[in-house]
């Protein structure tokens, strides 16, 4: 059977020599066997997002030694042209997501700056999907498929590694992986979702962004300028 674009791009990915590639799920198999299951899906006609190039793109924009925070989602957008890989991250020409805009608000970054989160992602902010592809407009359709492995190895990987981090975990599913983190070495600041169908609305007003900085700070490690534009 030939590679079909997504072990093609897991195939670059590989190329890139990225230090991501010594997690287990590189090692042992797991990303071929998701990467081939979603291409079979292609294979059968459904559109897969985000583009090939950007599935891998929370990694290869932060490093592993360049991790600072820890921000993870659940899946890319499912309508064409608004995900680039980046958990969050809006690129599209519409309204911004209900979600993105209470994050943004409590960041103090203005909307008017657009969605996307890339700066952040250069600064050492690990912005990292339960699961990297989506079909278009069925949003989990992918949660399933093996990626979780991804994310708890990633994770992991963070808290073992020699640096200290904070860890911003929005949501039950963020929530449940604190218990993969040293707490002891690391901060986790935990929040409700930001979704505006959060019914307990405890995000807002709790301040993940400026507790991570002063976390941060304090072990005097520089602050994630978090506004946009």
């Amino acid at each position: 059977m030939t590679d079909g674009p997504v072990a093609a791009a897991l195939a670059r990915f590989r190329e890139s020599g990225s230090p991501w590639l010594a997690l287990p799920f590189f090692a042992d198999g797991a990303a071929d066997a998701v990467a081939e299951r979603v291409d079979a899906r292609i294979a059968a006609g459904a559109r897969v997002l985000p583009e090939p190039d950007n599935i891998f793109r929370a990694l290869t924009e932060t490093p592993l030694p360049a991790v600072r925070a820890v921000i993870l989602g659940q899946d890319p957008y499912p309508t064409p042209g608004d995900a680039n890989g980046l958990a969050f991250s809006y690129v599209g020409s519409g309204r911004l997501p209900a979600s993105l805009r209470v994050i943004l608000a409590e960041a103090g970054s203005d909307r008017a700056a657009g969605g996307d989160l890339t700066p952040w992602a250069r600064q050492g902010v690990l912005l990292l999907n339960s699961a990297l592809t989506v079909e278009a407009g069925k949003a989990g359709a992918h949660l399933r498929y093996g990626w979780a492995a991804l994310t708890d190895a990633a994770v992991r990987a963070v808290s073992d590694g020699p640096h200290p981090a904070a860890f911003l975990l929005w949501g039950a599913q963020a929530r449940a992986r604190a218990a993969l983190i040293d707490t002891a070495r690391h901060g986790v600041f935990e929040s409700g979702h930001p979704s505006p169908l959060n019914r307990a609305r405890d995000f807002p007003g709790s301040d993940p962004f400026g507790r991570a900085n002063a976390w941060l700070e304090a072990r005097g490690i520089a602050p994630i300028d978090w506004r946009l534009g």
